[in-house]
């Protein structure tokens, strides 16, 4: 039962840190609240 539980718990802290990791990168892509920080949201411009 106890090996039940700590597998569940890791799998869980796995995800947790995935999900972490990825809220932050997209702070950084987002700015963080900083509109001049903001990737642009075109990245090519077609010459047409």
């Amino acid at each position: 039962m106890r090996d039940d539980l700590a597998g569940g718990t890791e799998a869980w802290l796995d995800k947790l840190h995935e999900t972490q990791e990825k809220d932050e990168k997209n702070r950084e892509r987002h700015g963080e609240g900083h509109p001049g920080k903001k990737l642009p949201a075109k990245r090519k411009s077609n010459p047409d």
